[in-house]
């Protein structure tokens, strides 16, 4: 079934709501109270062997986990591509209710939003943290700081952790997740992406992470060079979707109250004039993957004023465009996902200079 979820912005309250959902009416984000956290618990966080957890992070030293390949040693001051270190380089740690509704359930995800990315996607609306020549992206947490924001955010009601743009982050993925199972916490772990891995990063991931939520946004290199500085997105991500496929399968199996506990659910973005890129991605999808595949398409894109001077996408996308992809989701045999109303594209802006990113 393909459902309708727009989000629409009560100007008076500040808040916004998934119209298509009567009992998902609720603010986007919170972020933690540490303070209330269970003494015994942070007890628990203070005693633990962060340099045997840690170990992971050697992989850092000639780091080669996203398809750059750079052999950065990330110990040093001699960055690779993403300009990122070995630290918990984290813009973010909150509490997000605007992902589709079996990301977010009923009380929302904890979302780690990291900084920089191993995509530099001209468009992004998460441009405040993803570009890499920007040092002040995010800030450099200890993995005890991140770990007691992570189960403030779990004492809330949240039953899923979602990382944000963690495939240059892996190795400090798999040791916070690692140490989150030493505190006996389980949480449903998310690995939002877009979609740019190496299959064996992905293999070395299967045991621990529960749910992907990678983007999929060219067929086209010449529009991935031109867009995301990344003319071989096509051929890595066709690569790398298979590999989840083939580790989830195309059922996305939820618990009782909606949200997701295993599967995939990719997400794909319309942009303005690129239509044929949008039905190629699909073409892709229903002859490599599968039919049966939960597909989110979004109509979100809010040119910002980065793209002013780059046409088409200087523009937002326009209705008949979006339709047009619409109709060719159900005509290539797709039935599963989430379409989303033209108004979307005024409601996902966040600014992460504020302290509270996606409130208006």
């Amino acid at each position: 079934m393909v459902n309708r979820y727009k989000k629409r912005k009560d100007s008076k309250l500040g808040k916004y709501f998934q119209t298509s959902l009567p009992a998902y009416s609720s603010q986007i984000i919170y972020f933690c109270d540490y303070l209330s956290m269970d003494k015994t618990l942070q007890n628990k966080i203070d005693l633990l062997d962060v340099a045997e957890l840690e170990q992971t992070l050697q992989e850092l030293e000639n780091c080669s986990i996203c398809p750059r390949n750079c052999g950065a040693n990330r110990f040093s001051k001699k960055l690779g591509y993403c300009k990122s270190d070995a630290s918990y380089f984290i813009s973010s740690i909150c509490i997000h209710r605007g992902e589709e509704p079996p990301i977010s359930g009923p009380n929302g995800i904890c979302n780690i939003f990291f900084g920089h990315c191993n995509l530099q996607c001209v468009y992004c609306q998460n441009h405040q943290i993803s570009f890499n020549n920007n040092p002040s992206a995010a800030q450099r947490f200890s993995l005890k700081d991140v770990l007691t924001e992570i189960v403030s955010c779990l004492d809330t009601g949240c039953e899923a952790v979602g990382f944000v743009s963690p495939s240059h982050f892996v190795p400090q993925v798999k040791v916070i997740i690692n140490a989150l199972h030493i505190l006996d916490l389980h949480p449903i772990f998310v690995y939002n992406t877009n979609g740019y891995d190496k299959v064996e990063t992905l293999r070395d991931i299967e045991s621990l992470v529960d749910v992907y939520l990678p983007d999929i946004k060219y067929t086209d290199p010449s529009l991935s060079r031109k867009y995301s500085d990344a003319k071989d997105y096509p051929e890595v991500a066709k690569l790398a979707f298979q590999e989840m496929y083939r580790q989830k399968g195309s059922s996305l199996i939820t618990r009782d109250n909606g949200i997701a506990e295993r599967g995939i659910l990719i997400r794909h973005l319309v942009l303005p004039g690129h239509a044929e890129n949008s039905i190629n991605v699909l073409r892709f999808l229903a002859e490599n993957i599968s039919t049966s595949i939960h597909i989110s398409l979004m109509s979100q894109y809010h040119p910002t004023h980065l793209v002013k001077h780059i046409s088409p996408i200087n523009r937002i996308l326009y209705n008949n465009e979006y339709q047009q992809i619409v109709k060719n989701f159900y005509d290539l045999g797709f039935r599963n996902g989430w379409i989303q109303d033209m108004e979307s594209n005024e409601n996902y802006r966040p600014d992460f200079e504020k302290e509270h990113p996606f409130e208006g």
